[in-house]
């Protein structure tokens, strides 16, 4: 049976961003191959995996080689160190701005890179997967509503399955405006 993930902010090949976000490697292949490790240990070759943006540094053919390593059925949103992805269709699945998703509980996720304060359909209980904040929105969003930081900076340098976003859901509040709070 085939799983759904989510994940955001690998920045693959970028030495600064162990510094800027207090990674645990000693050096960037060391991070590189960790998160490869870690997304191969939990995506499989059927599995479908949404990466939210920041997907590496622009070195193109490093970024090919770990593109190729990597397990799953990839869905790739643009994310704000991103321009050169564009060059890397055929490696995913489809590269869009945002995603619009329905899961088979006809529950439906809205993902981007970057937080919403609304969403579309947020108004009717959608929830709102992002990056780009690596875990600094995680108190924000736990009060605001159905929002989850997939990035790999708040998970423990893995993607996200859908049954743990499931489990964190249920422990967030409606989100601010959807219609129910108000009937």
């Amino acid at each position: 049976m085939s799983m759904i993930y989510f994940t955001a902010d690998t920045h693959f090949g970028h030495t600064n961003i162990i510094k800027y976000c207090n990674r645990p490697f000693k050096s960037v292949d060391e991070m590189n191959e960790s998160l490869i490790e870690e997304w191969n240990k939990v995506v499989g070759e059927d599995d479908t995996i949404y990466h939210l943006g920041d997907f590496s540094w622009d070195d193109i053919e490093l970024v090919k080689s770990i593109l190729k390593r990597l397990n799953g059925k990839k869905f790739f949103c643009f994310g704000s160190h991103d321009k050169h992805m564009s060059q890397l269709s055929g490696y995913f699945k489809e590269m869009k701005e945002s995603f619009l998703i329905k899961t088979e509980e006809d529950q439906f996720i809205f993902l981007n890179h970057y937080i919403h304060k609304e969403w579309h359909l947020s108004h009717y209980g959608a929830w709102h997967l992002f990056g780009h904040s690596h875990g600094r929105m995680d108190d924000y969003a736990k009060e605001e509503g159905k929002l989850l930081d997939v990035g790999v900076d708040s998970h423990n340098f893995k993607p996200w399955s859908l049954d743990e976003v499931k489990k964190i859901m249920e422990s967030r509040p409606l989100n601010f405006n959807d219609r129910r709070r108000f009937k």
